[in-house]
């Protein structure tokens, strides 16, 4: 294994942790609808009682997540968690929010009462998949900082940080461009439609199944027409690539030409939307089949899974600086030593068994559909 197949080997196997990080988002797409499909409180908790058997699969994959960032491309984490902490931070805290409602929601002495806790459920299905979205589509747009790693071998004015933020909002500008928004509010939609199937597969209510098929068309009109909207931006916009030397240049076109010249990537990405718009018409069609969780799931994978391999392969810078362009970050300039990737390399070996234990748990709790009896259960939320 060449030093240049682990740095291709690891930004894969990030891109695949990210996009089933968006496909789990359904657990907050649901949230977000909690008082829409569910107008009673006992169709309130069987919402609740639904996605709180998954939401400890979304947190733990964003965990992981920036936690193989942190190992495999640890300038990256620097830059981005450290420099534009108030972002992260806002994602953060709107999940450990997460957490706390379900756990203390229907707790004796809780003194905010249920709706409290409802509420911060609902604002962590809006700003988590937003606030995670505009998070992603700086690696196409860039971001306002600078690196500077002279900093380690400059005697005179030697200091361990090498990376800061050109400005003092901390990431919050990256919410001032509207491409970012765009993009931010793509996978908000889209988390609202993956909610919407995930509660018809999963919750065995006429009512509840009802309402959400009623939310299914709106949210993914939204969630398709901008999706397109800023795939044409993408496709059609400059990109930041970098030549042997590891000179960043602007390229026209750059995310174009990468699809062009990795035309598996864009068979993959097709797929997925096929998937995806096939689930959501058939859904839309047939009231009786409940199955569109599945092919939309696999379908979002594949779609995110090209996009972020697009934004860091062929030669293409996947953090871009707006302040500093040759500070740009690349799989070849931020990743960890040859060693570290390798031995890693070796323990990923591993994944395969972890993904067969997560699908074994995912099926043994939805042998049975959820219904008005599981809330009733001492441990339910």
């Amino acid at each position: 294994m060449t030093y240049s197949f682990l740095q291709h080997y690891w930004w894969f196997l990030v891109s695949l942790l990210g996009a089933l990080l968006v496909f789990l988002m359904f657990v907050q797409g649901a949230n977000s609808m909690v008082r829409t499909l569910g107008y009673t409180e006992e169709g309130r908790r069987l919402i609740i009682n639904s996605t709180g058997r998954k939401w400890e699969f979304t947190f733990t994959t964003l965990v992981t997540f920036g936690g193989a960032f942190f190992a495999s491309f640890p300038l990256f984490y620097s830059t981005s968690f450290g420099g534009a902490y108030w972002l992260w931070m806002i994602i953060l805290f709107t999940f450990v929010l997460q957490a706390v409602s379900y756990e203390f929601q229907n707790k004796l002495g809780n003194l905010l009462g249920a709706k409290t806790f409802q509420t911060f459920l609902a604002i962590n299905g809006f700003l988590g998949p937003l606030l995670l979205g505009g998070a992603v589509a700086t690696f196409f747009e860039g971001s306002n900082f600078i690196v500077m790693k002279d900093n380690l071998i400059d005697a005179q004015s030697f200091t361990p940080v090498i990376s800061h933020w050109a400005n003092a909002s901390h990431g919050l500008d990256a919410l001032l461009n509207p491409w970012v928004l765009v993009f931010g509010l793509a996978v908000m939609f889209l988390a609202r439609v993956l909610g919407s199937l995930y509660i018809i597969n999963n919750v065995n209510d006429d009512d509840i199944r009802s309402r959400a098929a009623f939310q299914l068309p709106g949210s993914s009109l939204a969630f398709v027409v901008l999706f397109v909207v800023y795939l044409v931006h993408l496709l059609l916009k400059d990109g930041f690539a970098y030549d042997d030397s590891g000179l960043i240049v602007i390229e026209p076109y750059k995310y174009l030409h990468n699809f062009l010249d990795m035309w598996y990537l864009l068979i993959v990405l097709l797929i997925g939307v096929v998937l995806v718009l096939f689930a959501i018409g058939r859904s839309f069609a047939d009231k009786k089949w409940i199955w569109g969780i599945w092919p939309a799931g696999i379908g979002v994978v594949l779609v995110v899974l090209s996009l972020l391999l697009c934004a860091g392969w062929n030669n293409t810078a996947y953090y871009p600086s707006t302040a500093d362009l040759q500070s740009s970050l690349t799989i070849q300039n931020s990743c960890s030593s040859e060693f570290t990737l390798t031995t890693m390399a070796i323990v990923s070996i591993l994944i395969p068994f972890v993904l067969a234990y997560i699908w074994h748990a995912w099926w043994s709790i939805d042998k049975k559909k959820l219904d008005v009896t599981e809330i009733t259960d001492d441990h339910a939320y």
